[in-house]
């Protein structure tokens, strides 16, 4: 009996050291080429001639196909070298896009990690050293949102600044700050940085989102969620938005924020100045939450962050608990100043 224990912890060993083997590492870098020229298996430049080369890819959409599939595995690494991205209709690699449907021309899902020990790493250079100066990843032609992590689990985002390159808020009640939506071309803003449904044990850290044109993130049915480290601020419409407009979006499991600032959402981000303005809210048609969440379950726990200047509420977790039994939220050395409508609101069990 204990030599067949011992066979079946020889396999499972193998089996485990198989799969972290056959995760790839793939970079990006401003110099480098296309998914023709370069491999993308190599920290370096095109060097300017030759198919196949050992070489880093130009742009985050080399690691896609040409259908607008991802070329890379679940528990891969993307390493972004630092520089700034253009996400959306126009950029490299998107004749899979086309101008009337540029909304849907968006990285895909990430595809996820085999197992949370082995997860897939989207990271800009940098993540392991203070992150000081992420890529800049910014949306354009009304893209739905710049990085997708609908169904992914197992994933860490880490070291990125996510935007756009307007001024512009969609709907906005004022005429001179609205974005163009029916007709291109659109204008350089995105509607929200980040969109997940159905998604657990995923980890968003160093991140600056901001001056997106609806909200931040837009997520819900998670479980199992961290965010360390994170700006969400100046969005126009929300800094995060648990409501994914469908009969369910409740989360569960323990959603963490840790050392997190949501400020200013509600506000148009002027660029390049990057300062907030034409702050709208409810009764002007806007909305501004920090954080918004419906009906939810899970363990929420808020430490060392701060919210201030939203148009709405800065936390907003009332409904966390109904119908969800058990569920509970912890906040702890946080600061909430400034907001428009109530500082912090919970249920649950605190």
């Amino acid at each position: 009996m204990k030599r067949v224990v011992t066979y079946l912890s020889i396999l499972c060993f193998l089996l485990s050291a198989a799969t972290i083997s056959h995760a790839a590492t793939y970079y990006i870098r401003t110099d480098g080429g296309t998914a023709q020229q370069c491999s993308g298996l190599a920290d370096t430049a095109y060097p300017g001639s030759g198919e196949n080369q050992a070489c880093a890819w130009a742009h985050p959409f080399w690691a896609l196909d040409s259908g607008g599939g991802w070329r890379i595995n679940g528990g891969d690494t993307l390493l972004i070298d630092a520089g700034s991205y253009m996400m959306g209709y126009g950029a490299p690699n998107t004749g899979w896009c086309d101008a009337e449907g540029s909304f849907e021309c968006h990285l895909p899902s990430v595809p996820s990690g085999p197992d949370p020990l082995n997860p897939t790493r989207i990271l800009g250079k940098g993540w392991d050293s203070g992150c000081s100066t992420p890529p800049e990843l910014w949306g354009t032609q009304r893209t739905y949102h710049i990085l997708n992590l609908e169904g992914t689990s197992d994933t860490i985002i880490d070291c990125f600044e996510i935007t756009d390159h307007s001024g512009c808020v969609e709907y906005h009640s004022n005429s001179s700050v609205r974005c163009e939506r029916d007709a291109y071309p659109y204008g350089e803003w995105a509607d929200r940085g980040i969109y997940a449904a159905d998604s657990s044990n995923v980890t968003l850290r160093h991140l600056n989102i901001h001056g997106l044109s609806g909200g931040g993130i837009h997520a819900g049915r998670l479980s199992n969620w961290t965010a360390e480290d994170v700006r969400i601020a100046a969005n126009g419409l929300i800094g995060w938005d648990g409501d994914l407009w469908e009969d369910d979006d409740s989360n569960s499991g323990t959603i963490t924020f840790r050392r997190v600032t949501v400020e200013w959402n509600g506000c148009v981000e002027t660029y390049p100045g990057m300062q907030p303005d034409h702050c709208w809210a409810q009764s002007a048609g806007g909305y501004g939450d920090g954080i918004g969440v419906g009906r939810s379950g899970g363990h929420w726990i808020i430490e060392d962050s701060l919210f201030r200047h939203n148009t709405s509420d800065g936390v907003d977790l009332l409904y966390v608990g109904v119908d969800n039994p058990g569920s509970m939220v912890e906040i702890r050395r946080t600061r909430a100043e400034g907001n428009a409508g109530n500082q912090i609101k919970a249920g649950g069990h605190l």
